[in-house]
């Protein structure tokens, strides 16, 4: 495995929307050898997901995972998952306001997801499966799968004041933020503590 340099905005492999995963791909260890070096870049990055192309391959195919997270310690946990050719259908019409980093993009920002999601899509050989996102998880699959499309955070962000760099987040808004998805966490994540 390898870390991979990560395209920033402007790049333009991040502006295409990405080719589907074909059957013969799978078993090819191009392939594998992709989806290890997505985990080790994620990882490395502290990333919570991360699309091929912004390690620079334009295939319709990303990682995510969420487990102790430095960069995102709010966010519950995700199983690493590769979602290969992921296909969203939204559950209802119910949105909720986050506030989203990218590893591409160097700057912070409102924007609306969807809350409960289903996924379809393939695992790293091939296998279809599906599963059911809520909350702060739903919203990561959607970054994801919006960078397969080709689109970035700030063509989402609603209220381009609500722009800033990491540092004043975590200095001016992330209480706040905080205060704003504890309810959502609360209803959408299973619980994991075991208290009588």
């Amino acid at each position: 495995m390898a870390v991979r340099p990560i395209p920033r905005i402007g790049d333009p492999v991040l502006r295409r929307p990405t080719d589907d995963v074909t059957a013969g791909q799978f078993a090819d260890s191009a392939f594998q050898q992709l989806v290890d070096d997505m985990i080790e870049t994620m990882q490395d990055a502290n990333g919570a997901g991360i699309a091929a192309n912004q390690v620079g391959v334009s295939l319709n195919v990303c990682v995510i995972g969420v487990d102790r997270n430095a960069r995102y310690p709010y966010k519950p946990p995700i199983p690493l998952t590769v979602l290969a050719n992921p296909v969203i259908r939204p559950l209802d019409e119910e949105r909720w306001l986050n506030n989203e980093g990218c590893l591409s993009v160097p700057i912070r920002g409102d924007l609306y997801r969807r809350m409960n999601i289903e996924v379809s899509a393939q695992d790293r050989h091939g296998n279809p499966f599906t599963q059911i996102y809520r909350g702060l998880s739903a919203g990561t699959v959607q970054h994801e799968v919006d960078h397969l499309g080709g689109r970035l955070i700030v063509d989402r962000m609603n209220d381009p004041t609500s722009m800033t760099t990491w540092e004043n987040f975590q200095r001016h808004g992330l209480e706040a933020y905080l205060e704003r998805i504890a309810p959502i966490i609360a209803r959408t994540e299973p619980r994991t503590d075991h208290t009588e």
